[in-house]
This record gives C-alpha cells, sequence and structure tokens, in this order.
C-alpha cells in the first residue's frame, strides 16, 4: 500500500454519485469536490467505481466496454461565462 491511489482507494470512501441512462446509453456523473484533483490518484479512483482493471467491471458501475462505461464530472466554472465545468470520460 505503498502507492498514495492505493492508501486512497483502501479507505474505500463513499463517493455521492448520480446515475443517468438516456436511451441505450447511461453515465455517472460526480462532483469535482468529491474526488481527488486530478491527475493518477483520480484517475485511479474512477477506474475503481467502474470496477476496473477487471475487463468485465464486475466489481463496479461499468458496463464492461467504452461505449457503456461513461463519466461526467461536475465543477464550478473556471471561466466567468459558463455556469459549470464539465468533464467527459469513457473507460
Amino acid at each position: 500500500l505503498s502507492h498514495p491511489s492505493r492508501h486512497w482507494i483502501a479507505m474505500q470512501r463513499a463517493i455521492p454519485t448520480t446515475i443517468m441512462r438516456g436511451g441505450t446509453s447511461k453515465g455517472i456523473f460526480l462532483a469535482a469536490s468529491d474526488l481527488p484533483v486530478p491527475g493518477a490518484l483520480r484517475d485511479a479512483v474512477i477506474l475503481r467505481i467502474f470496477g476496473s482493471p477487471d475487463p468485465r467491471q464486475i466489481d463496479g458501475l461499468g458496463g464492461a466496454d467504452t461505449l457503456t462505461s461513461k463519466l461526467a464530472i461536475i465543477g464550478p466554472p473556471s471561466v466567468p461565462s459558463a455556469d459549470v465545468d464539465y468533464t467527459f470520460g469513457q473507460v
């Protein structure tokens, strides 16, 4: 457990999550403030949410395919003309 991401993940923190479905797609929506800062640790946490590294993602919320494993991170706007910052990702 020497790597910081392993320590953060090993603590098994609850992360408020919204799952939305539309048509044939579903997405996981997270608040940026509920995640580590952008970087390797945040990436590791997101992968665990989806159930990776298992290719079937049986341990998480993923759909075992990049078409069905979508994520949106919502945060406060970084520019005055925006209402929110929206980061989209696929696992």
